[in-house]
């Protein structure tokens, strides 16, 4: 069930969705961190990071959605770009072929040895890349669809309440 605003109306979509959404970003941060030695990466980590806002677009409605990413969708496609194009274009510096993958020395964090390379720099692009086009793509369906049923804004009950009340008077 849906309100006027596209949000659910339900209480345990809603409290579900505050609990799954950091876990979601988190896991999927992970996946894009550990994709390129391990399975996972930028495609697999974008779309799990798209599904948290997706959720919280289906729970609290587009508007709770855009808030939570901060940022607008549409500025994440030509950063993923740019980080996809860099990491391809990283390995032309060094004399080598165009995508091949160009290791730093390693670098210490939080007591951990990691090696960090152009891979790593290509799946940041397209974890942006794919979180920006599908919380596109849902919350432009989800608005699409409010806009039919209610093109004006009129479907609330204090708006209904209130022309009913200047009917009366006339």
């Amino acid at each position: 069930m849906s309100t006027s605003t596209g949000s659910s109306s339900s209480v345990i979509l809603a409290a579900i969705a505050r609990l799954l959404m950091p876990l979601l970003i988190m896991a999927s941060l992970f996946l894009l961190l550990r994709g390129h030695n391990e399975p996972g990466g930028g495609f697999i980590g974008g779309l799990l990071g798209g599904v948290a806002f997706v959720l919280t677009a289906v729970a609290f409605g587009p508007l709770a959605a855009r808030r939570a990413l901060m940022i607008s969708p549409y500025s994440l496609i030509p950063w993923g770009m740019g980080f996809a194009i860099l990491g391809a274009l990283i390995p032309l510096a060094f004399g080598q072929p165009f995508f091949s993958p160009v290791w730093s020395d390693e670098i210490p964090f939080a007591g951990e040895v990691f090696k960090v390379g152009t891979p790593l720099v290509f799946d940041i692009g397209v974890y942006l890349l794919v979180v920006g086009i599908a919380v596109i793509f849902v919350l432009t369906l989800m608005e699409v669809d409010l806009e039919e049923h209610d093109p004006e804004g009129m479907d609330s009950d204090e708006i209904k309440m209130a022309d009913s009340a200047q009917e009366g008077q006339e």
